[in-house]
């Protein structure tokens, strides 16, 4: 019978097995978030306990995600979590993996005055991650999210069940809207699809492989559909001197600046993130 592999054999091989798709350092990023999933390891652990014998249920559970790691999946699709603004998410192909810059809207949104009972909506939640870390950090609030995906909404609903918080979800298609909103908002908060469809080949094969399309691409002759819909939208949602908050394409920041102005907004304010893109717009309605 083959002798079981230890701990430093399963990093080993992770890191050679991934060479062909990634760096050695990104390699042993994934060897770490592996082990961390099946014992809780720290990186120290990995040296610390370098000669421990796995069991045989985890070198199975290894050599499958290997090869949908090979495969250009998403490490957080294969462990079916991540972590977003310090909290836990579960995701899956029915919903985008969190990424850095939206930690940092979340944070821009949450600059604003604590007020307990003020209503937020975020528009195209998904995995709930901005909904849910907003009403985490701000228990009174009133906190909706929509989304047109039915199971992204189960996957947002899981994880609020999961940080133990309440959110409406609900599912709305904001393109075909009818009717008002049905409350009057202090703050609206959205990342919604803005990839050109000719920029696909700029991005990373997981992504496109693996991501669901509805919630990155837009068509190329109107880049920016989803702000102008949503901008309408919020000026008879939000409440006089509401706050709307966007992720935007770094390509179109002036673009939406102007938009918004055209639409009524004051205060229009264009944020870099902390690579020094342009990927954020706050504004205020009148």
């Amino acid at each position: 019978m083959k002798e079981q592999p230890t701990v430093k054999d399963i990093v080993q091989r992770i890191r050679k097995e991934l060479l062909e798709i990634t760096s050695p350092e990104e390699g042993y990023q994934y060897a770490w978030l592996l082990m961390e999933h099946l014992r809780a390891y720290s990186k120290t652990d990995l040296v610390l306990q370098g000669h421990t014998k796995i069991t045989h249920s985890e070198h199975l559970f290894v050599e499958k995600a290997l090869e949908r790691l090979k495969n250009h999946e998403p490490i957080q699709y294969v462990l079916g979590k991540t972590e977003f603004f310090g909290l836990p998410f579960g995701v899956n192909p029915s919903v985008l993996v969190p990424r850095p810059e939206t930690e940092e809207l979340v944070q821009w949104v949450l600059e604003e005055p604590d007020k307990p009972g003020r209503r937020i909506l975020d528009v195209g939640t998904g995995s709930g991650c901005i909904a849910i870390a907003i009403k985490k950090t701000w228990p009174e609030a009133n906190v909706w999210g929509w989304d047109i995906s039915t199971t992204a909404l189960e996957t947002a609903n899981q994880n609020a069940r999961l940080n133990q918080v309440e959110v409406h979800f609900e599912q709305q298609d904001i393109l075909s809207l009818e009717g008002n909103a049905p409350v009057q908002f202090r703050i609206i908060v959205s990342n919604p699809p803005y990839v050109r469809l000719l920029e696909k080949g700029q991005m990373d094969k997981n992504v496109l492989a693996y991501e669901p399309s509805t919630a990155l691409f837009v068509p190329d002759n109107d880049a920016l559909l989803f702000y102008r819909v949503i901008a309408r939208f919020a000026t008879q949602a939000l409440e006089p001197g509401g706050l709307l908050f966007f992720e935007i394409n770094q390509a179109f920041g002036p673009e939406v600046v102007e938009l918004l102005e055209g639409e009524g907004f004051r205060d229009v304010v264009l944020r870099p993130d902390l690579s020094g893109r342009d990927r954020m717009i706050r504004a205020r309605w009148s």
